[in-house]
């Protein structure tokens, strides 16, 4: 089999070109391995083996470079050879090469994914966990790489995030605060315990004076909104929506005798 062309294309990937029609597509290192020129000749064996040794080679050179800007979970190189369409069999040995050469290892990848979250993120350990599932680390090896993630940690990390919740909410009551901070903590994956620490850590005694103004800030807003109702309606309306918002019923009921007036 005489080779008729040879043609350079993405990433130095070499399309191999012969007399009869056949194309095989290689690395570099493929190419200076076999002495592959244009004009060679090379057996039926040879060519088979080339073909075998071409999609193990390929998967192996797109690995190193997938790797080389982070690390990669099995998973998540399995499915990135898949995508450029790397055969299951060349994907697997090409896994256990890297495996070989420690450039992927599940636990190493789980401990290193929890130590970036816990310093560049505000996410719980249940947050975490789901997200180190979804790149299909093994449990055992999610439950060592949370061993990082202390509870004084997550109280640090959780109580930060509170903090921002509770500064960026002024206009909402003291008791829509807490619910606000609680219910966020629980969707950043933190446990019971860290967030019940978190809620004692702040402010436990609502600022009358703050907690008023935000009311009669609420109030007149669904005031204008239920304007067109009749009076009883009207009333019921606003004081639900109050209420709902976490404000007290005698500071409801002060807003209503002051600020709604019965016009039938």
């Amino acid at each position: 089999m005489i080779i008729k062309q040879i043609k350079v294309g993405k990433n130095n990937f070499y399309t191999v070109t012969f007399e009869t029609g056949e194309k095989v597509k290689v690395s570099e290192d493929l190419l200076v391995r076999y002495r592959l020129l244009k004009g060679t000749e090379i057996t039926p064996e040879l060519f088979e083996e080339l073909k075998s040794s071409a999609g193990f080679d390929m998967g192996l050179q797109m690995a190193y470079n997938y790797v080389s800007y982070q690390l990669r979970s099995e998973l998540e190189m399995l499915q990135y050879l898949k995508k450029k369409e790397i055969s299951a069999q060349d994907a697997q040995r090409v896994i256990e090469r890297l495996k070989e050469l420690r450039l992927i290892d599940d636990l190493v990848f789980a401990q290193s994914y929890v130590r970036t979250q816990i310093r560049m993120s505000d996410k719980g350990p249940f947050h975490l966990t789901q997200q180190l599932k979804q790149k299909g680390i093994p449990e055992d090896f999610i439950l060592q790489a949370l061993d990082l993630y202390s509870e004084e940690t997550q109280n640090d990390v959780a109580l930060k995030a509170a903090e921002k919740i509770w500064n960026k909410n002024h206009s909402r009551s003291h008791r829509e605060n807490l619910n606000k901070v609680r219910s966020t903590l629980m969707q950043k994956g933190f446990g019971a315990e860290v967030i019940q620490f978190v809620l004692g850590e702040l402010p436990q005694e609502k600022d009358e004076e703050s907690e008023w103004d935000n009311l009669v800030k609420e109030g007149h807003k669904a005031l204008r909104r239920h304007q067109r109702l009749a009076y009883r309606p009207r009333v019921q309306k606003i004081k639900n929506q109050l209420y709902q918002k976490g404000f007290a019923m005698d500071q409801i009921q002060q807003f209503i005798d002051e600020e709604v007036k019965d016009e039938e």
